[in-house]
């Protein structure tokens, strides 16, 4: 698969991932369909070019959580995309600790659905 069709379907698999996110996660919000394709795409680009930079930086904490701290790392981009985005509000650190959870759930259930048998 070529580079843009997976970050094309990376970014559909946020997309409902967010989508569940602000129906299940208290403090998530989203006002429209727009704005939930927006924050998607920056999501990713986030995850793309901000969060390698962050966990390098954090990289001792993360060592000395044994890996928690990538919660901490992820919820920072959820709330970085909400601070650039007018129609995306994600209102609280719960919130986007929880947010991500959801989000990293369902991209990874998404992934495994469309993922080459042995590959």
């Amino acid at each position: 698969m070529n580079p843009l069709a997976r970050f094309i379907l990376r970014a559909l698999f946020a997309m409902a991932g967010l989508w569940v996110a602000s129906k299940l996660v208290h403090g998530i919000e989203v006002t429209s369909t727009g704005s939930l394709i927006a924050a998607a795409v920056l999501l990713g680009l986030v995850n793309a070019f901000v969060r390698p930079v962050v966990f390098i930086l954090t990289l001792p904490f993360t060592l000395v959580t044994l890996g928690l701290f990538l919660l901490v790392i992820n919820a920072a981009m959820l709330m970085l995309v909400s601070a650039l985005l007018d129609g995306f509000n994600v209102h609280g650190f719960w919130a986007a600790v929880f947010g991500s959870i959801v989000v990293s759930i369902v991209s990874w259930i998404g992934s495994g659905l469309v993922a080459k048998p042995g590959a």
